[in-house]
């Protein structure tokens, strides 16, 4: 995974501790075995609202853009699906 996502000018507006959580996440992905990458972004969602955070659809879209550029084609309808499965679990909340 490139380095130079972290200066995408998108990011420049993002909350401080949503950011790093970002990077950090990111860091992780990167010594990841590809096969466990769609567990880790449930695991990321699990770990940002223990923290109380909370992405809106805008920055999910460019975190899960910028996050899964290498992924297969395959693996990023299987990355939505959970996505879309996520938003309805925290709509029944």
């Amino acid at each position: 995974m490139e380095k130079s996502w972290k200066n995408d000018p998108r990011l420049q507006g993002m909350n401080p501790q949503k950011l790093d959580l970002l990077i950090s996440f990111s860091n992780r992905l990167a010594k990841m075995p590809k096969n466990q990458l769609l567990s880790a972004f449930v695991d990321f969602n699990l770990e940002a609202q223990k923290k109380g955070l909370q992405f809106t659809d805008q920055e999910t879209e460019l975190i899960t853009e910028i996050l899964t550029e290498n992924l297969s084609d395959s693996d990023r309808k299987k990355l939505d699906t959970l996505r879309l499965l996520s938003k309805k679990l925290s709509r029944q909340k």
